[in-house]
């Protein structure tokens, strides 16, 4: 589904997010931001107050902007660059007016493909056992339920085959999901 694009947050739309004010001649759905970004983007401000993704390269956050109109709807992003064996995490979430359309999917899809095309061989996720959205998004990007523990659901999936859907920046075309 081409209904989003993932653009790599900058340090200055991290601080608007924080701070809940769009940057001049942004566009943000109604209920953007989302209250569960501000602690991975206070990390990410941590790493760094540079424009772009502050020592992680590829793997820090994106907004995700539907189409056509470009609003910020949610986030995802990885925890930093990929550890010695090749395992990367991440978490994403769409703003509640926007779900139950593919977003969250076409999301992760095109995550799990920039984590394969950046060397990365394992990607993470979890969510609480209670979060049904979130475990179906994870099911349907091809990752696979791995344990439970403490009220966690914990899913992973290998990108060296692959399998992950393509991505499309900014300035790229559309690809077909």
């Amino acid at each position: 589904m081409d209904d989003i694009l993932l653009v790599p947050m900058t340090a200055e739309f991290a601080k608007c997010n924080l701070a809940g004010t769009k940057p001049p001649g942004d566009r943000w759905a109604p209920d953007y931001p989302l209250a569960d970004e501000a602690d991975a983007i206070r990390y990410f401000l941590s790493r760094g107050d540079r424009p772009g993704t502050p020592d992680f390269g590829v793997f820090g956050l994106y907004v995700v902007r539907d189409l056509p109109d470009r609003a910020a709807i949610g986030g995802i992003g990885f925890f930093g660059p990929p550890d010695d064996s090749g395992i990367v995490e991440l978490g994403f979430g769409i703003v509640p007016s926007m779900r139950r359309r593919g977003m969250a999917t076409s999301a992760l899809r095109r995550a799990l493909a920039i984590a394969r095309d950046n060397g990365a061989s394992t990607v993470r996720a979890d969510t609480t056992v209670d979060n049904a959205a979130s475990i179906r998004v994870m099911q349907k990007a091809g990752m696979t339920r791995t344990r439970s523990a403490d009220g966690m659901v914990y899913f992973e999936t290998d990108v060296t085959g692959g399998a992950a859907l393509g991505c499309r920046g900014e300035d790229n075309p559309p690809a077909n999901d």
